[in-house]
């Protein structure tokens, strides 16, 4: 990367980052209580010193955990859909597209079903997205030994994955059938994605730290995959060990995000799009930026979902929704404007 790219680089993250954290901001004051900058601050201090007793304290607390959990769930997601769109090449490719996330909903609306704890549902999510990651690598395993074409390999992954998708929505719809009403709505809404029973999410951090600092690592390798395809070998790159790779890395982010917070759709599909169209297709720039933008997306659409007719609260994948399908309407004009002018 030339000296300029990686000034360039600097920049753009920097910006993002100060988003982010006015976005962080904005979470903290805004809600059916409102609080004022000065009120945040003195919030802080007292956070700091270990001792929230006001009232404005005690929001801005929950309010933070909270804005945390939907910054690293959109980093998470965002991520993911960068790495689906590699592995598949495909723009439409998304976090969901492999029906790991309907695994997950397996899992998490059996453990509602049963009346379990939320840490339960949290982790019969995990365990349902890693069953059916592990059984699609099992189905699709010729397609990641590198015999034959990247594309025709990417087409067979896509099709596995989406008709074990088409099974799980299947089982779940026998789930929702027999459910009581008692349990109906809170199953409906972990489907649409909601962050409004969330809590700290330490792990979640963990997963989507070390899968960025290695997938960092093979950002060129990701580069010349998508310049070149199935000439990349010709280059040193190994197809098969990349795909492997971006499929695990993957599949371990969609888990992470879809036990956490629920299916919250169009983040993993609008941020990579954006952060290509904006900064190009380089994902030595593309995976951190999308991270942020992801983060910080995902923390403005829960402060809407907090307020925009509060005292009630909707979920965040209604917001996210809305806001993504004109989003993505606009960028699939200005691709195609871009590049009839090209």
């Amino acid at each position: 990367m030339s000296a300029d790219a990686k000034n360039r680089s600097k920049v753009v993250l920097i910006t993002l980052l100060l988003a982010a954290l006015i976005c962080l901001a904005l979470s903290a004051c805004i809600g059916s209580v409102m609080i004022a900058p000065a009120g945040l601050l003195d919030a802080l201090r007292e956070l700091l010193h270990g001792a929230p007793d006001s009232l404005n304290a005690t929001l801005v607390a929950l309010r933070l955990t909270r804005a945390s959990t939907a910054f690293v769930t959109g980093s998470t997601l965002a991520l993911a859909g960068v790495l689906m769109q590699a592995l598949l090449r495909n723009p439409l490719a998304d976090p969901y597209v492999l029906g790991i996330s309907s695994g997950a909903a397996v899992g998490a609306l059996t453990a509602m079903l049963w009346m379990g704890a939320a840490l339960i549902i949290d982790l019969s999510a995990f365990g349902g997205a890693v069953i059916v990651a592990g059984l699609l690598f099992f189905l699709a395993y010729n397609d990641f030994k590198g015999t034959g074409s990247t594309e025709g390999g990417a087409t067979t992954l896509l099709l596995t994955g989406v008709v074990i998708g088409a099974g799980c929505m299947a089982v779940v719809a026998l789930i929702l059938s027999v459910a009581s009403d008692s349990r109906l709505r809170s199953m409906v809404f972990w489907m649409i994605g909601d962050l409004s029973a969330t809590g700290p999410r330490y792990v979640n951090w963990l997963v989507l730290a070390g899968v960025l600092i290695y997938v960092s690592s093979l950002s060129r390798a990701m580069n010349v995959a998508a310049m070149f395809s199935d000439n990349a070998s010709t280059l040193g790159v190994s197809i098969a060990r990349l795909r492997k790779s971006l499929f695990f890395c993957a599949a371990l982010l969609t888990a992470s995000a879809v036990s956490s917070a629920g299916s919250i759709g169009f983040v993993g599909l609008i941020i990579p799009h954006a952060c290509r169209f904006a900064w190009g297709p380089d994902h030595r720039l593309l995976l951190p930026a999308s991270c942020l933008a992801g983060g910080a997306f995902l923390m403005l659409a829960d402060t809407l979902a907090r307020t925009v007719i509060a005292p009630q609260q909707l979920p965040v994948g209604v917001v996210t929704a809305l806001i993504g399908v004109p989003v993505f309407l606009l960028q699939l004009h200005s691709h195609r404007a871009h590049y009839a002018k090209s």
